[in-house]
């Protein structure tokens, strides 16, 4: 297991060449402010959306979760951690005002390159009764 990748999957890869296809700028692999060892996918610090591609069988997807059959009492404990932790750290991004967005790894890159574009673009566009650049 130590040979999976942890980051720079494919599928988060082929979401990143879109979104920097169509001039989206963002940042990798950001820190979660706050708490030590958890990392954001796919950063957009100015409008504050937090982007997670997870994998199927690291977070339980509902569709294609496996388990193990050796040693499976560790793995399902193991699994529900990391479910857990995802949880965590979504709830503690809502709280600092950021916009979390998860999506699993089988999803069609197209498609989640362009959920993330709208909500950038939302967090983006100034308030009604503020001013920008002043």
């Amino acid at each position: 297991m130590s040979r999976q990748a942890r980051q720079d999957t494919s599928p988060e890869v082929a979401v990143r060449k879109l979104l920097h296809a169509h001039g989206r700028r963002y940042r990798l692999h950001r820190p979660v402010p706050g708490m030590s060892r958890r990392t954001i996918d796919i950063a957009f610090p100015g409008p504050r959306v937090a982007v997670f591609v997870d994998g199927c069988f690291w977070h339980s997807c509902p569709q294609h979760a496996t388990s193990p059959k050796a040693n499976s009492s560790w793995w399902q404990q193991k699994l529900a951690r990391n479910a857990q932790r995802d949880q965590e750290t979504t709830r503690h991004l809502e709280g600092l005002g950021w916009q979390v967005l998860r999506f699993w790894e089988h999803e069609a890159p197209e498609e989640v390159a362009e959920k993330i574009a709208r909500a950038v673009d939302v967090r983006s566009r100034p308030r009604k009764g503020t001013r920008r650049g002043t």
